[in-house]
This record gives C-alpha cells, sequence and structure tokens, in this order.
C-alpha cells in the first residue's frame, strides 16, 4: 500500500489535485509565462518537456516516493503549477514538501500560502506527520525567504550535494517544520492569508 494515499485539497484561491496527463496543456503553457526553465538554480521544465515530467513524477508515484500534485486556480479552474510530498519516509511518518513552482503571474499571490497551508495541515493533522522538511538551492534566495516566512527553521546546509544539469554543484539549504511548531505556524498561515491584498 502507497503512502500518503491520493487526496484533492481544496481551498478558496486555490485546489491541490492528484497530478494527471490531463493537466499537461494547462502546465505547459503555465512553465512559458516567465520563461521559468532558464532560471539556474532549480528544475524547471520546458513546455516540450512537460509530458514526460509528468510522466516521472507519476512514475516516482507508482514507487511510493512521491505524492504529485497539480496546482489549480480555483478562479480561472486552470492549473497554473506543481507541488508535491517527496522524500517520502513512510516508517517515521515524514515527507518533504518540494518540487514546486507556479506560473509568473500566480507568483506572490495567495496561492503559495494557501497551498503550503494545506499541504502542511494535511500532513500533520491527516497524515500525523512528526516533521515536514523543505530543501532548496542555496542560491535560491527567493525560495529561501518564501520558506522562512512560512516559519520553517533552518537545518543546515548539505555542501556539494548534488550535480545540477549545468554540470555545478548543488548546495542544498535543508529546513523543516516539526509537528510541536505547527499551531503556530498554521496560525500565523492563515494571518497571511487573511490579510487583504493588492489586486
Amino acid at each position: 500500500m502507497i503512502w500518503p494515499d491520493l487526496v484533492t485539497l481544496s481551498g478558496t484561491h486555490a485546489r491541490l489535485e492528484p497530478l494527471a496527463l490531463r493537466h499537461h496543456d494547462d502546465l505547459a503553457q503555465a512553465v512559458a509565462d516567465g520563461e521559468l526553465w532558464r532560471l539556474w538554480y532549480t528544475r524547471i521544465p520546458t513546455p516540450v518537456e512537460m509530458a514526460g515530467e509528468i510522466e516521472r513524477r507519476l512514475g516516482l508515484r507508482a514507487a511510493g516516493t512521491m505524492l504529485p500534485f497539480a496546482v489549480v486556480e480555483v478562479a480561472s479552474g486552470r492549473a497554473v503549477g506543481m507541488t508535491t510530498y517527496m522524500n517520502i519516509d513512510a516508517s517515521n511518518r515524514r515527507v518533504e514538501i518540494g518540487s514546486t513552482w507556479y506560473r509568473r503571474s500566480a507568483q506572490r499571490s495567495p496561492i503559495n500560502t494557501e497551498c503550503k497551508l494545506m499541504l502542511l495541515g494535511h500532513a500533520f493533522e491527516t497524515l500525523a506527520c512528526i516533521a515536514v522538511e523543505f530543501r532548496t538551492h542555496f542560491f535560491n534566495h527567493q525560495s529561501r525567504q518564501a520558506i522562512e516566512r512560512l516559519g520553517a527553521k533552518l537545518d543546515g546546509v548539505m555542501r556539494n550535494h548534488i550535480h545540477m544539469p549545468d554540470g555545478t554543484l548543488r548546495d542544498t539549504c535543508v529546513y523543516s517544520i516539526i509537528a510541536a511548531e505547527w499551531p503556530t505556524v498554521c496560525r500565523h498561515l492563515s494571518f497571511q492569508l487573511e490579510r487583504p491584498h493588492p489586486a
């Protein structure tokens, strides 16, 4: 049995649906908004590579190491990005939230905050996780700031952790939120969503 089970998580701004091939066209359009694959410090597929990336993530789901989602914008009904539970450790009830990207027009909107609130809530309240992890490139300052705004704490930096497609070596910053911190983080994220956002 693969843990965690497939689930759809619904909010006001976003809905997290189990990733499927039917999301392909929306995601290919979404990744072209800002040409996200040009960011050297992360791995984001081009529109041409999107079908292969969906298949890769579904393969990891079949292997029990990932639960991938399409991020659907409620207002438009279109998929605007992807996110996952990954590096799943069922025996220790730990997951990482990662492999996340959003089309440029959806960045710095309530969508990311709400998605993290839903993913963390499901992890701690339904899956009974003891910790949720986040990892990012040392030089991905936008991602690091976003993770820190969630309330995650830096566990450390794994130096020369992985090879990047351009041949460079990635230093990986590892953050986590532990179960005891979840009530405070939940209140913080809920407060952020309650604040008015500029149109």
